[in-house]
């Protein structure tokens, strides 16, 4: 019997503990270690389903020099050669590395050390930027250090929890899971702010839906609410913190209540609500994540969100703390180790004695000076010709940088891209001149930090497939054959999980809280078989921080001037993620169940901005703003404040011909943290008409190219279902059919035609397509790929007898869908989530649909309540 392997999830920033289990081939059982701190065994849909994407579909399996196959000395002596030639004629800023939150600490630490002591640049980011680093620029102008002084623990002990801009239930549903655990069990308050009212919104005690981007006014309005009330911590203000002259007159003036009200455009009713409730609660944790990050004054609304609890003195206490929560795996370990190009190292940045002391650890030889160029900034100089080689490891710029399309152009202009990738064909690696394979989550080893500065082991699951390589090795390799043997002997990730233990705690003096000096010297033995550990301990529970006179400092921020409607571009984009996919679904998209909670890219309007533009639930809507356009089906949500749309960041041209949100905002970031404000985008919506609509299901995982305006594909039990519409003539979509025996079927009068290919008694393909009738559901036909033997019936797109639709899946883990959910409500007089549970049993597994189910309870209640009036 194979026993279980303690590993940490491939996904959010929770860092949730897993067993896996090989069970043979690629198969691995998943469950959710109940011994890790992080989620006590809870695991989200994401994890859960981890098990359906271990395969090696679309990998990159061998190193690759154009479209040609390469052994590794070749690819690699390539890369450090043109590296070398280019840092010779150009200098050091010539090259670039842009990396991921998806790398181990142990890959991140290498790519660092090697552009930052020895290339002789910083021209190294992350897409961490993307998410989290205007959290890191307010830590540092707060607290003196990247520090978040939060942990999980937190949230069991608060008797506040305040949510900003975060869908909690879909982008971190174990952490949500544990906010209701705590509101169960202790009558923890909840207070959602958030422009949008999402599912994490379903049973909070208040929803604020506040104008995006009016944050500042929001915070700054209720530390002026606790000044006027005497609420203030006068005696740690006095002793643990600085203001700079001016700001509490700041604070005083302009900041009442009518005056927040009408900036945030909420009613000063519920806003009073709020700071009332703030105010009689001093166990508060505020948790924010990228709705208040990813603005271009993300560092000020953080900075907005710390000033109150530094002033109430609501930090380094059990249950009271503001709670940066990250989005990416190992973002945490990135900044440890100065992945940003802000950065240095080890929470150093580019102060002399700071680049003096990293410079001596390393024996580097021609350390950075000066911070790098941010993601954004870097891509820019790509495309202006100031950079002329760039290495892409564990991430795809093309799709998930704003102003997608000057990203590619700046790309396919470089004249030398690597990627080190897990996919052979991504937006990203279409423009390499050199693809490298790296090893994929299950295939590799190190350490990665979450949210809440928990170290976790990753651990292989699985041999390493094809020539793929752990991107440690294939950073360590190009630094040797640049020229540097002896400082990139590294054998193992122990070697480098030591070394960087080391420079934290390297004349350290206790200047940063972070300081690894006990795993300085951590066996190989003993690095195996680590079990997650926390450091830091308790931050600033003693009231010392990292600056110089250990006091945390007040920054004054002032809310914007928010934008007024263009005429051009009157409407305003917001973007986020689904509850089942994760960033572009190179992996998620493997997953058959995952890809049922949302088959395609929606645009959420508002009834009436629908009404107004002729919109229809289900139609078409292009997208457009001054960068480019890109088509999303439209859905109907009066969750959405009017004036306003919603779009998720997934798709790529991979899986589908619009969706392409990264298209369309602006590239303008926040000027301390260089993040993008993705929050806000000016933007025109139109309705796009159609002759056509229909949709195509294939037996296997080949993608076809499918000829017409719309088209998205799913991966699906067996094969793949396309959803497809256009114009013209709809018979061009035959070329993509599989060969065999054709059936079909007309109906002339609505325009409907239905299409099977079966061979050797299976069924390869089918196409249904219409212009005025209805079409059925998918369901029954998918699973007709999974039938041994089919006949001209399958056309009729049902079986015998009675096949309700289940409707939309609601409950990935067992396949439940809405129909059935609202059925079961009704027909069984069910009043809770886990009298649903208890009768279909939806919801009893990750839990990641509960706040759908309450909702689907609640809209119940209220229609019974009609009907009986």
């Amino acid at each position: 019997m194979v026993n279980s392997i303690r590993t940490t999830c491939a996904y959010c920033g929770v860092g949730c503990g897993i067993a896996a289990t090989p069970t043979g081939g690629r198969a691995v059982t998943i469950r959710g270690d109940e011994a890790h701190p992080a989620n006590s065994g809870r695991l989200c849909s994401k994890g859960t389903h981890l098990g359906e994407t271990m395969g090696l579909e679309g990998r990159l399996l061998h190193p690759m020099i154009g479209d040609k196959r390469a052994s590794w000395d070749k690819a690699l002596d390539l890369v450090a050669k043109r590296f070398r030639e280019t840092i010779a004629r150009h200098g050091p800023d010539s090259v670039a590395f842009y990396v991921s939150g998806q790398l181990l600490t142990e890959d991140y630490y290498v790519a660092n050390k090697l552009m930052k002591g020895f290339i002789g640049s910083a021209n190294i980011d992350t897409n961490s930027r993307l998410c989290m680093s205007s959290a890191v620029a307010g830590h540092t102008r707060a607290f003196g250090e990247d520090i978040v002084p939060a942990s999980y623990e937190d949230l069991d002990e608060a008797d506040l929890i305040v949510l900003v801009g975060s869908n909690t239930a879909w982008c971190h549903p174990v952490v949500y899971q544990r906010i209701q655990a705590a509101r169960a069990a202790r009558g923890t308050k909840l207070v959602v702010i958030d422009p949008r009212r999402t599912e994490t919104c379903e049973g909070a005690d208040l929803h604020l839906a506040v104008r995006p981007g009016s944050d500042v006014a929001l915070m700054n309005g209720l530390l002026a609410w606790m000044d006027q009330a005497g609420l203030l911590d006068t005696d740690f203000l006095r002793d643990r913190v600085n203001a700079p002259d001016g700001f509490w007159d700041a604070i005083r003036t302009g900041h009442d209540l009518w005056s927040t009200a009408k900036a945030c455009d909420v009613p000063p009713a519920a806003l009073q609500q709020f700071y009332e409730l703030f105010a009689a609660t001093s166990r508060t944790v505020t948790l924010f994540s990228q709705g208040v990050n990813q603005s271009i004054r993300g560092t000020d609304q953080v900075n907005a969100i710390i000033n109150v609890h530094l002033a109430t003195n609501r930090i380094g206490k059990p249950g009271a703390a503001p709670f940066s929560i990250t989005g990416q795996p190992n973002a945490m370990g990135g900044r440890e180790v100065g992945g940003l190009a802000s950065t240095l190292a080890a929470h150093m940045d580019f102060a002399p004695e700071h680049v003096a002391r990293v410079g001596r650890f390393w024996s580097a030889p021609n350390m950075a000076t000066k911070p790098g160029l941010k993601a954004v900034d870097l891509f820019r100089a790509i495309g202006e010709g100031r950079i002329k080689a760039l290495w892409v490891m564990a991430t795809n710029p093309a799709v998930s940088l704003p102003d997608g399309n000057r990203v590619r152009e700046a790309l396919a202009a470089c004249p030398f891209v690597v990627v080190s990738d897990v996919m052979a064909t991504t937006d990203t690696t279409v423009h390499a001149h050199v693809r490298l394979p790296a090893a994929a989550w299950g295939e590799k080893d190190g350490t990665v930090t979450n949210s809440d500065r928990t170290v976790s082991r990753q651990r292989a699951l699985l041999p390493l497939p094809g020539d793929a390589k752990p991107d440690w090795w294939i950073v360590t390799q190009v630094a040797r054959r640049m020229g540097w043997q002896d400082t990139f002997a590294y054998d193992r990730p122990a070697d480098i999980w030591r070394e960087h233990a080391r420079l934290t705690a390297y004349r350290n003096d206790g200047a940063r809280l972070l300081n690894l000096q006990a795993q300085a010297a951590i066996s190989n033995e003993a690095y195996d078989a680590m079990t997650p550990f926390r450091w830091g301990g308790t931050p600033f529970a003693d009231g010392r921080f990292s600056t110089p006179d250990r006091k945390a400092r007040l920054v004054p921020v002032k809310q914007m001037d928010l934008q007024a409607p263009l005429r051009e571009w009157p409407m305003t984009l917001n973007t986020g993620r689904y509850r089942d996919q994760w960033h572009t679904m190179t992996r998620t998209g493997l997953s058959p169940k995952l890809a049922r909670h949302r088959e395609e890219p929606l645009v959420e309007v508002h009834p009436h901005d629908a009404a107004a533009l002729g919109i229809a639930d289900g139609d078409l809507a292009r997208l457009s703003t001054p960068q480019g356009e890109s088509l999303f089906r439209a859905r109907i949500s009066d969750g959405q404040r009017l004036g306003e749309v919603f779009t998720p960041i997934h798709w790529t041209d991979q899986q589908s011909s619009g969706g392409r949100t990264g298209l369309l905002p602006r590239p303008l970031v926040d000027p301390h943290s260089g993040q993008p404000g993705f929050k806000s985008t000016p933007v025109r919506v139109e309705k796009v008409v159609t002759e056509w609509k229909g949709f195509l299901i294939l037996r296997g995982d080949e993608p076809a190219r499918v000829p017409c305006l719309w088209m998205t594909r799913i991966t699906v039990p067996g094969g793949a279902l396309y959803e497809v519409a256009g114009n013209g003539d709809p018979a061009r979509l035959d070329t993509c059919l599989p060969k065999g025996d054709r059936i079909e079927a007309v109906d002339a009068t609505r325009g409907t035609r239905r299409v099977a290919m079966i061979r050797d008694g299976r069924l390869a393909g089918v196409l249904i397509v219409t212009r005025t009738g209805l079409l059925p559901s998918r369901e029954w036909l998918i699973g007709q790929l999974a039938v041994e033997s089919v006949g001209a019936s399958v056309l009729a797109a049902r079986g015998p007898g009675d096949q309700p639709d289940k409707g939309a899946v609601v409950c990935v883990c067992f396949d439940i869908g809405l129909n059935q959910i609202v059925a079961a409500i009704r027909d069984q007089g069910l009043v809770d989530v886990p009298a649903i549970g208890q009768a279909i049993g939806a919801g009893t597994n990750c839990g990641s649909c509960r706040p759908a189910l309450a909702n689907l309870i609640m809209q119940s209640s209220q229609e019974t309540l009609r009907a009986a009036q």
